[in-house]
């Protein structure tokens, strides 16, 4: 019991912590925007807190190569190994099954199906190393401390409760976007629709603040919500259609520059 405890609150942790993450990177370096990042609603992704407990399980398997150097290895290559797997299964499930992609490597070197890449499988090592030296001494005998109070369980079940609530609404929206999609053989992707609509929300804001407030009452706080991120002014149906109608017009645009560049290179050296 105690074990199953202490992965539960590491589950929690770590879907926290990687939220915490994710938000300041697409606000850093992606796009440059608060937007929530992940398949939930709440401040949580699941795949952290997976891999977190997943690393705490691996522990606990019995490793002896006859010294400590090749032990700290061994462990680490095995939960490097099995953060990897976690996150391909995971996305390898949501592109496959439904038709979505929640994150996409696509144009990282040595990419494997957009899923999984060396620099970010890089990133899972330097976890590896931090979770074996670094949170297993140190922080798993303070968590196995708390899991003797009652109080303690009874918060973690709160607040997996409010994840499965949370799991049951995300369920119902991935449905409704998992039909777009096979209607319209495409991939959604999770982020650049969120992006959508939240591009949306500003070009509404900056060309026609004025009538909406006329119209609406609204005092000029037209805004994208950071929590419901699909939620849009004219719908989900709406949102969707403007997600395909850009990405069919950035395909274009590619094939065409693509072409031009192919004409380029064929073309005499004399006419260049």
């Amino acid at each position: 019991m105690e074990g199953f405890l202490i992965a539960c609150f590491l589950f929690v942790v770590g879907s926290v912590l990687g939220w915490c993450l994710e938000v300041l990177f697409r606000r850093l370096f992606t796009a440059k925007k608060w937007i929530n990042p992940g398949f939930l609603t709440g401040p949580y992704l699941p795949l952290y807190g997976f891999g977190l407990a997943g690393l705490y399980g691996v522990t606990l398997i019995p490793i002896e190569t006859g010294s400590g150097w090749g032990n700290a290895l061994a462990y680490i290559a095995v939960m490097t190994a099995a953060m990897i797997l976690i996150e391909y299964i995971a996305g390898l499930i949501f592109i496959k099954g439904l038709k979505i992609k929640l994150w996409d490597y696509s144009h990282q070197w040595g990419n494997i199906q957009g899923i999984i890449c060396p620099l970010f499988s890089f990133l899972w090592l330097v976890v590896a190393v931090i979770f074996y030296f670094v949170i297993d001494p140190y922080v798993i005998d303070a968590v196995a401390w708390f899991t003797n109070n009652i109080i303690f369980g009874f918060f973690v079940g709160i607040i997996l409760g409010v994840f499965l609530v949370d799991l049951g609404h995300s369920i119902n929206l991935t449905a409704h976007l998992r039909k777009f999609a096979t209607e319209n053989r495409m991939v959604i992707s999770y982020e650049k629709l969120k992006e959508s609509i939240h591009d949306k929300f500003d070009a509404v804001k900056a060309d026609a603040k004025e009538k909406l407030i006329e119209k609406t009452g609204n005092k000029g706080k037209v805004r994208p919500s950071f929590l419901f991120a699909f939620k849009s002014q004219n719908g989900l149906e709406d949102a969707l259609k403007t997600y395909k109608a850009e990405q069919d017009s950035a395909l274009v645009s590619g094939s065409q520059a693509a072409a031009a560049a192919a004409s380029s290179e064929d073309r005499p050296e004399e006419d260049k």
